[in-house]
């Protein structure tokens, strides 16, 4: 995945908008505020909800859990003709550095 630019986290505000493509039991557990939430497996049924993200000066930060999952959608979505980079160390690391999270039900963010 070296290819792809790493966002680190503390180069990211708490409310910054990322595309987090973990499963929805994954975010419903935590997930960062100014998320997009599509899960991986339903990206391209879903391409078009991206479209706001195309006409951006950045590149669109991508987060999984800990990057396995990035590193298979970063090509897929440059193939689709976006500018994307990948949150270097996932939501494990968001969580870890104590960013801002939310869950579904009001409880303490996890990312298990």
């Amino acid at each position: 995945m070296s290819e792809f630019q790493q966002v680190q986290i503390t180069d990211l505000a708490d409310d910054a908008p990322i595309l987090d493509i973990r499963e929805q039991d994954e975010w419903d557990r935590g997930h960062a505020p100014g998320a997009v939430h599509i899960p991986m497996s339903e990206l391209p049924a879903r391409i078009d909800e991206l479209a706001p993200f195309l006409d951006r000066d950045e590149p669109l930060v991508v987060t999984c859990r800990s990057g396995g999952r990035v590193s298979r959608t970063l090509p897929w979505l440059e193939q689709q003709g976006y500018d994307v980079a990948n949150l270097d160390g996932g939501m494990r690391a968001w969580h870890a550095a104590g960013k801002s999270m939310e869950t579904a039900d009001g409880s303490e963010p996890q990312v298990p």
